[in-house]
């Protein structure tokens, strides 16, 4: 584990993360800018460490001084989910129960490394990605009197009870709940989830919904439609595409089943920006049902190069996952200007509305994603019209990490009402990115 230092309301209640257009924000106690130190525990590149990345690239261009505290295994992950380094070694070769053992544990340590951390950086605030089986943030927060911010992307108490055989459940569920209400302020990432945290004691004022987001930066000089299949080979075609590690509940099988059941030269084909467990499987089934010309996967691809390869999208598909999630690359297939297809969900409508810059599709119904794919697929003007739309929703409703730091620094406004707090502001600058230095722990 390393440090990074740089110096550079809802209906039920929720606070709403609110829109901070105009000036920037520049935190300052007294005259020295906010200390954030930033905690997590992911080991793998995937989305999740491009949200952690994202957004303390943007606490620093809003001149944050941040000092993350993370492993560094993520660093020799291939892509290809999971954990890597030595995270993925203990997973593969112990018994669930003894990994989760460990996980546990694992707080203990957590907890050093965040004192000494706090000792040396002297954060005004300590803001957490939460993980399962990690108590050491509220432990620190509440010796130290340093507020800590929790960031919720899941209950994974839950989530792994359901998709990952959880066994200490009991453990789980105990640290879960200890960790929530014991947080100064609780980001989740959607209301769906903001309402799941009250229904296990955090308190309606304390959670401000944050959701996911992109950076705009990455989204420009982007080929056209036509120059990103030519760049594929699918130039003539109309590309049905999917962003993702592709799982079993993401049931894409259905929609091979669907290109197999058009016309035999159709020219619509699914492509696949990513790669899963169950890519194999998929061509196997393209291969029986023969339109494997018909099935592409890029395979992984390093981050930045995505947006260029999607954007030989004509329609982008949102699978139904978890009701509380806020998936990263929804945001994305906005940015890109995308017909995008979501399955109809409260979750969904936090962000997207339905006839306006999506169309939505019951995922309970069988054979209703493929009618609004159809139904895309006969008009091009909805198509564009759709894209359009889910563009600029992205730049009016601040659906970038900028606007996310932004809303982070409200909710510091709120911890700190008076006593040294006091806010400049400056034109924005969502490129702005500070410098680092690594310093271990």
């Amino acid at each position: 584990m390393t440090t990074t230092t740089t110096k550079d309301r809802a209906p039920t209640g929720l606070a709403q993360s609110t829109q901070t257009r105009g000036l920037r924000p520049l935190i300052r106690f007294g005259d020295q800018p906010l200390r954030v130190l930033y905690h997590h525990r992911i080991a793998s590149s995937d989305g999740q460490f491009t949200h952690i990345d994202e957004m303390v690239r943007s606490l620093r261009s809003l001149d944050a001084e941040v000092c993350v505290v993370g492993p560094e295994v993520h660093k020799f992950d291939k892509g290809h989910g999971g954990s890597a380094g030595w995270v993925g070694l203990l997973k593969a070769v112990l018994p669930r129960v003894l990994y989760e053992i460990a996980e546990a544990a694992y707080s203990f340590v957590v907890y050093v490394r965040l004192r000494r951390a706090v000792a040396r950086f002297k954060p005004d605030v300590i803001y957490e990605r939460y993980a399962l089986f990690q108590p050491a943030g509220v432990w620190v927060s509440r010796r130290t009197g340093v507020p800590l911010l929790l960031e919720v992307n899941a209950p994974y108490a839950i989530a792994r009870r359901r998709y990952g055989g959880l066994k200490l459940e009991w453990l789980a569920d105990l640290c879960e709940r200890y960790t929530f209400v014991g947080a100064t302020r609780v980001f989740p990432v959607t209301r769906v989830l903001g309402e799941m945290l009250i229904g296990m004691g955090v308190s309606a004022e304390r959670i401000v919904v944050i959701p996911n987001a992109i950076d705009p930066r990455k989204f420009e000089w982007l080929p056209t439609v036509d120059q990103a299949k030519a760049t594929l080979g699918l130039s003539g075609h109309t590309v049905v595409g999917f962003i993702g590690f592709v799982r079993e509940w993401d049931r894409l099988d259905e929609m091979v089943t669907w290109l197999a059941q058009r016309p035999k030269h159709d020219s619509v084909v699914l492509l696949i920006v990513g790669d899963g467990p169950v890519r194999s499987q998929l061509e196997d089934q393209a291969r029986q049902l023969d339109v494997a010309h018909k099935v592409r996967f890029t395979g992984v691809l390093p981050r930045e190069e995505v947006p260029a390869v999607a954007m030989a999208f004509d329609i982008a598909l949102q699978t139904a996952l978890v009701p509380y999630a806020s998936p990263l690359c929804l945001f994305e297939y906005m940015a890109l200007g995308k017909a995008i297809v979501a399955p109809d969900q409260a979750n969904h409508h936090e962000v997207l509305r339905n006839g306006v810059d999506c169309e939505m599709y019951r995922p309970q119904e069988r054979g209703s994603l493929q009618a609004v794919v159809q139904a895309l697929l006969d008009d091009p003007n909805l198509r564009a019209a759709l894209g359009r739309a889910a563009r600029r929703a992205v730049k009016e409703r601040e659906f970038h990490w900028v606007g996310n730091a932004k809303r982070v620094i409200e909710a510091v406004r709120d911890v700190y009402p008076c006593g040294g707090y006091s806010v400049r502001s400056q034109e924005p600058d969502v490129a702005a990115v500070g410098r680092g230095v690594d310093d271990a722990v």
